[in-house]
């Protein structure tokens, strides 16, 4: 059975739809990161410092953050913040210690490079902000946070929120490097480190969700003195929302009662309007249901055609018409055994001669006799 070639047209909207999706693909977000007067975000930051060897062996710390950022105002590209944090010390030394510390900066919105002063970053040269990317870029795309290069290896990464106890989607970005220094005040001389940093992205804002650091500081003194150094954080409230994993819904921000902020940090009401980058993940959405929306048109559309014309002809109809409406009388046969089917000659046939005789009718009776009778069978009189 011959098969006809798709339709053209078919063909055209097949296309079209796969262009449509491509161009689409890389553009979850409608713009960059783009920070409005109110954001902000509160989190929970955890250091330790622990498997020490030779002089550090035995010996543990660990540091508890609870901190905040916000934005106070935007003009043109500069961004006006403040921050503020509390935190406690201890060690296995059995010394701990605790304090506060709150101030104001500023950075570019486009560059993302501190502008005026810092969040309390020290030891960096020309850092870039450490809470937030350009969102629009793609997967292998680079960019900087505080001094370290930064690669995005997943704009579909799942990470737990602690606070909600939640899978949420993220950007995933991750950057190595290494120094020599000195940890603060260090008794023990300086160290040659090493450190992996992944940092965690919200897609819609640029801003961030978490991350975890990990170093290890190796003394060069070859007295086999090393210890291993961690830094994780997360969030615990935030103006912008989180797209719940698995879920059309979204978290519209985090709990604040969760956030044990200090007194000198303001907090922003959780509930907050929609701002412009939340109705950019509107849209991406939309553009999600209108290629499956494409998607599911083109399939009927396929699937009908592809039903047309599909019964099979018979390869010779004519033939095929002329064995059922004029059938032909099936070969005569061999004689049945015994009979003689050549002619013989037949007896002459005798020939029989009818005499008619007419009739005519009695002049005195009116019956019906021969005219050859002399007298009338009914009456007996003469004929004449």
């Amino acid at each position: 059975m011959r098969r006809s070639k798709p339709p053209f047209l078919v063909v055209v909207l097949l296309l079209s739809a796969t262009l449509l999706a491509t161009s689409i693909h890389w553009s979850p977000s409608t713009a960059a990161f783009a920070p409005q007067p109110g954001d902000y975000f509160n989190y929970h930051e955890v250091e330790t410092v622990a498997n020490g060897t030779g002089s550090y062996a035995g010996y543990s710390d660990q540091t508890v953050v609870n901190g905040g950022e916000r934005m106070d105002g935007v003009t043109g590209a500069t961004v006006s913040a403040n921050y503020s944090y509390s935190y406690s010390y201890s060690n296995s030394e059995g010394n701990s210690t605790s304090g506060t510390q709150s101030g104001s900066y500023t950075f570019s919105s486009s560059s993302l490079l501190y502008v005026s002063g810092t969040d309390d970053q020290t030891g960096y040269v020309n850092p870039t902000i450490w809470f937030a990317m350009n969102n629009l870029l793609p997967v292998g795309g680079t960019f900087s946070l505080l001094n370290t290069q930064m690669t995005v290896i997943s704009r579909n990464y799942t990470f737990y929120l602690p606070t909600e106890s939640k899978n949420v989607t993220t950007i995933f970005a991750s950057g190595k490097g290494s120094y020599s220094g000195s940890p603060d005040n260090d008794a023990y001389g300086v160290f040659n480190a090493k450190y992996t940093w992944n940092e965690y992205f919200d897609p819609s804002t640029g801003y961030i969700v978490g991350y975890t650091y990990a170093e290890q500081d190796v003394s060069p003194n070859g007295n086999g003195t090393s210890f291993g150094y961690t830094d994780d954080l997360y969030l615990t409230a935030a103006s912008y929302p989180l797209s719940a994993v698995g879920s059309a819904s979204q978290l519209t921000s985090l709990s604040a009662s969760s956030a044990i902020l200090p007194s000198t940090f303001t907090t922003i009401p959780v509930a907050v309007a929609p701002s412009t980058s939340n109705s950019g993940l509107m849209r991406y959405a939309g553009y999600i249901v209108a290629i499956i929306l494409v998607i599911v048109i083109l399939a009927i559309l396929v699937y009908a055609l592809s039903r047309r014309g599909k019964k099979p002809l018979p390869e010779h109809p004519s033939e095929q018409a002329s064995e059922k409406y004029s059938p032909q009388p099936p070969p005569a046969g061999p004689p049945p055994e015994g009979i003689d089917l050549i002619p013989k000659e037949q007896p002459p046939v005798q020939q029989i001669v009818i005499k008619e005789v007419a009739k005519v009718k009695c002049t005195y009776c009116g019956a019906m006799m021969d005219s050859t009778a002399a007298v009338c069978p009914r009456c007996g009189a003469p004929r004449t």
